[in-house]
């Protein structure tokens, strides 16, 4: 019998609920208080306070794991180095929430082994959450009690393809910016959603491809574990599974390989494949046809 994740999912939506009550008290404050880090990107009061009321909760209710944030870096449990590690990122992105975007989210995950088991991601200024544990699918939906089963989208060919993306920077560091303009037009439609609303849009159906140059693993945990149980396929761009490279292809499955034909980055076996150079002509005609269904779920009891 699977083993059942009931428990740690319920204690995420916990977790999630006392950090949405904090992050939205702040959230449009004049008074925010925002300071920079080492590496210029922004940190707030929220996302001290968020990380620091998850980190006690965490200290009584499991005791013996470990937690990994982004503001304090990694606290070992009782258990020492092995076993459980959670992934918190307290608020990603930070940029929308200092500037009153509502497009942000704390990301709680959990990890066993080497493998992200549970994951929950909590949009309070939209009024959203996504959540997944190993082989039970993914969710979204008010709680645990009032919610819906999400799957990625069939799509299956690049010219029929949404993609969504952070940002432009970064493709041109890693040297796959031409390759990623290259994808923008093959692509049927692209939008920069940003952040975590580009993955759990397409654990939706709603998109078909999410990438990102440089990301860290608390960008990207819970991430994984909802877009694997909605279907979907996550990977480095070096193909590596799951949230544990330097950035992020996730995809419905169906187009990771003609995704990766453009974006695959293997530093260690010599030139990136340059596939993405022989771009089709377009239909003569102009007339196409478009399938948008999603993979079939069962009503939630």
């Amino acid at each position: 019998m699977a083993h059942s994740y009931n428990d740690d999912l319920r204690l995420a939506h916990v977790l999630a609920d006392n950090a949405d009550n904090l992050s939205m008290d702040r959230f449009g404050a004049i008074d925010l208080q925002v300071d920079t880090k080492p590496d210029m990107t922004y940190v707030t009061e929220s996302d001290e306070a968020v990380e620091a009321a998850i980190r006690r909760t965490l200290k009584s209710a499991r005791t013996r794991d470990i937690v990994l944030g982004e503001e304090h870096g990694e606290v070992e449990g009782t258990a020492g180095a092995g076993g459980r590690r959670w992934i918190i990122d307290p608020i990603d992105g930070t940029s929308n929430f200092v500037r009153g975007v509502p497009v942000w989210a704390t990301l709680i995950a959990l990890e066993e082994d080497g493998e992200i088991i549970a994951g929950c991601v909590s949009a309070p200024a939209l009024g959203r959450r996504w959540w997944a544990s190993k082989g039970t699918g993914a969710y979204t939906g008010k709680s645990l009690m009032s919610s819906r089963e999400i799957r990625v989208s069939q799509v299956s060919d690049l010219d029929s393809a949404s993609l969504s993306y952070a940002s432009l920077g970064g493709w041109d560091a890693i040297g796959k910016g031409d390759a990623f303009a290259a994808m923008l037009r093959r692509c049927w439609r692209t939008r920069a959603y940003g952040d975590f609303w580009s993955y759990m849009l397409l654990a939706e159906g709603a998109v078909d491809i999410a990438a990102e140059p440089e990301l860290k693993v608390w960008d990207m945990a819970a991430l994984d574990i909802v877009v694997r149980e909605a279907g979907g396929r996550f990977t480095s761009l070096a193909g590596q599974p799951g949230p544990w490279g330097d950035n992020a292809l996730a995809t419905n499955g169906r187009l990771h390989d003609a995704a990766m034909a453009y974006l695959g980055h293997f530093p260690d076996q010599g030139p990136p494949d340059e596939s993405w150079t022989d771009e089709p002509e377009p239909e003569p005609d102009n007339v196409r046809s478009f399938d948008f269904t999603r993979e079939h779920v069962e009503d939630s009891p």
